[in-house]
């Protein structure tokens, strides 16, 4: 049986580049969940602290509909698909040709760099 070098190299250089590629995609992801949660508590303690000193009214009942309403559009996936992105309702089938080498590692870089980050 022989093992051809330049597939098994081709197949390392992808894996690599993938994991690579994951790992610095997930600590990006994360650093900006972390900011952009910062973000929000601090919009969050503002409104609460300006309807204490009853500066403005809140409408808590219209704020916790509209969030529910976002986090089940972005939990069923219908943010991207109805977002206007040409491309991002093909996201997964355009996955598929890119390999078991790249597509795997690039997973694993990218929960490993979401965990460090």
């Amino acid at each position: 049986m022989v093992v051809d070098i330049s597939s098994l190299t081709s197949t390392a250089t992808s894996a690599g580049l993938g994991g690579i590629s994951g790992f610095l995609i997930g600590y990006a992801i994360k650093k900006v969940v972390r900011i952009l949660l910062v973000l929000v508590g601090l919009v969050f303690v503002a409104f609460v602290f300006l309807e204490y000193q009853k500066l403005i009214s809140v409408n808590w009942n219209k704020i916790q509909t509209s969030t529910i309403a976002a986090l089940g559009n972005i939990t069923s996936g219908q943010l991207l698909a109805n977002s206007g992105i040409p491309g991002t309702n093909h996201i997964a089938t355009s996955m598929t040709s890119f390999g078991i080498p790249l597509t795997g590692s690039l997973t694993a870089g990218l929960l490993l760099g979401f965990l460090r980050g």
